[in-house]
């Protein structure tokens, strides 16, 4: 009998949290054959990944995963073999006492947030001892082979490689959104938090010799790319030009929409998690927005990947990846960080798709997942 497993996802106020859960369970189920349950509080932001999803539905099938509603209060269910709580979230207190009432211990999962700092290789599969005898266990996504590596499905890079060997396929997918490029034009994609530094980035692009196409879809930083466009009402399939630089919003777009958005760009800016991990996997230049922490905790994450990403570059290529990224984050002078990391531009391309190769030679994360949970039985 197959291993049943339980995974709960409390969402916070954006799409990192279910975006990583459901990438997860559905590559569980999918590629391990596992049973999967996916627990999720708030629906509503399921349903912007997942468009066929039911928001209103206390269980639905999506792709195979037993996709449940997170009731509050907590409704009694059998506990799975393997429990996965994400990023921190408190599990039902009843589910908990189920759990230490089993006759058979389940493997209860920490699974952490995303980061390359030097202390994660040391926690990752640390035991925590609980007050009620249960122990759990951290398991940390990462980008060396003392970590858990970082979510891929099997086929995501060969699919890849088919839609970029395929124009026709690009200017497809691009035509359903709506999007005409012209040639010789750059494309470029924007989902990130709200940025002071925006317009000095889009004066850049708008003052480029080279033209500039930026796809925006619909999110938070929407009311800056407005602001800066002196465009109220700007919304989605809106466009605008100015100067060099040609601005058009789309909608939200679903998880694999989004893959393919990521590979048809020259250059894309992400935030969070989930975003952050896709753009690796497209193989392309791109600009990680870090989520905002108290007393600027980021910042040591944000260094912490940097150190490791950079290896490869040349001194000045790096040190333009670095000050690029160090714009954005910190508040600095993006439209100099720009037309510095454009004078290294072949270089960074060539080091996106090395980086993207190097770690899809790991293993993924469903696969040590699995593997863990295999050793530990």
């Amino acid at each position: 009998m197959k291993a049943t497993w339980d995974i709960f996802c409390t969402v916070v106020d954006n799409y990192g949290d279910i975006g990583v859960t459901w990438r997860l369970a559905r590559q569980l189920v999918a590629e391990q054959g596992l049973a999967v349950r996916l627990w999720v509080d708030d629906l509503t932001a399921f349903v912007r990944l997942c468009p066929q999803a039911d928001a209103g539905a206390s269980q639905q099938w999506q792709a195979g995963v037993d996709v449940r509603h997170w009731p509050a209060p907590w409704q009694p269910v059998e506990p799975a073999d393997v429990v996965i709580g994400a990023f921190g979230c408190r599990l039902p207190a009843d589910y908990v006492e189920a759990l230490r009432l089993l006759p058979q211990p389940a493997l209860w999962l920490n699974l952490e947030y995303l980061s390359a700092e030097d202390w994660v290789e040391g926690c990752h599969g640390l035991p925590s001892p609980q007050a009620n005898g249960l122990r759990t266990v951290f398991f940390f996504p990462g980008f060396t082979d003392k970590t858990g590596g970082l979510l891929r499905e099997g086929s995501l890079l060969a699919r890849r490689e088919a839609f970029e060997a395929d124009p026709a396929a690009r200017r497809a997918f691009l035509q359903r959104l709506g999007v005409q490029v012209e040639d010789g034009t750059r494309l470029i994609s924007l989902f990130a938090y709200e940025n002071a530094q925006l317009g000095n980035w889009l004066e850049a692009l708008a003052e480029d010799a080279q033209p500039s196409h930026l796809l925006v879809p619909e999110g938070r930083i929407l009311a800056d790319v407005r602001r800066w466009l002196d465009a109220p009402t700007l919304g989605i399939g809106d466009v605008r030009r100015r100067g060099a630089l040609t601005v058009q919003i789309l909608p939200f777009v679903s998880q694999d929409d989004y893959d393919r958005l990521l590979w048809a760009c020259d250059f894309n800016a992400v935030r969070g998690e989930d975003s952050f991990v896709r753009a690796q996997w497209a193989g392309r230049p791109m600009l990680w927005h870090i989520y905002v922490q108290e007393e600027n905790a980021h910042w040591e994450k944000l260094e912490a990947f940097l150190a490791l990403y950079r290896q490869g570059l040349s001194e000045k290529a790096g040190d333009a990846l670095v000050d690029l990224w160090r714009a954005w984050n910190k508040d600095q002078d993006m439209g100099a960080a720009w037309r510095g990391a454009l004078g290294h531009w072949p270089e960074l391309v060539a080091h996106a798709r090395q980086w993207s190769a190097a770690q899809a030679a790991r293993p993924d994360l469903a696969t040590t997942l699995v593997q863990f949970y295999r050793n530990w039985l």
